[in-house]
């Protein structure tokens, strides 16, 4: 059962990771220009899951994949937002 609902945890986290930082890219970092880095969402992806590292620590049903696959979300968040940017500038 515990394991259930972790995996529903992992999931959303996940998500919410992705859709948030791709729309704060498209919002927010329009005018940006190193978010078209190559580079920019390891970093952001890197960042994010270095960041849920201690709060994963204290959580019993959730582990450290958690926090990676958060960090995985969030850097294919930046990159799919970045990929928007360029789309909209293109004109595509």
């Amino acid at each position: 059962m515990f394991e259930l609902i972790g995996l529903a945890v992992t999931a959303a986290v996940s998500i919410g990771g992705y859709l948030q930082s791709r729309r704060f890219v498209r919002r927010r970092l329009t005018y940006v220009e190193a978010v078209q880095k190559p580079g920019a969402a390891v970093v952001a992806g890197v960042g994010a899951a270095l960041v849920a590292m201690p709060v994963v620590a204290f959580l019993p049903i959730i582990g450290a994949g958690t926090a990676g696959l958060f960090g995985a979300g969030v850097g294919t968040g930046v990159a799919a937002g970045a990929r928007d940017l360029r789309r909209r500038i293109s004109g595509y």
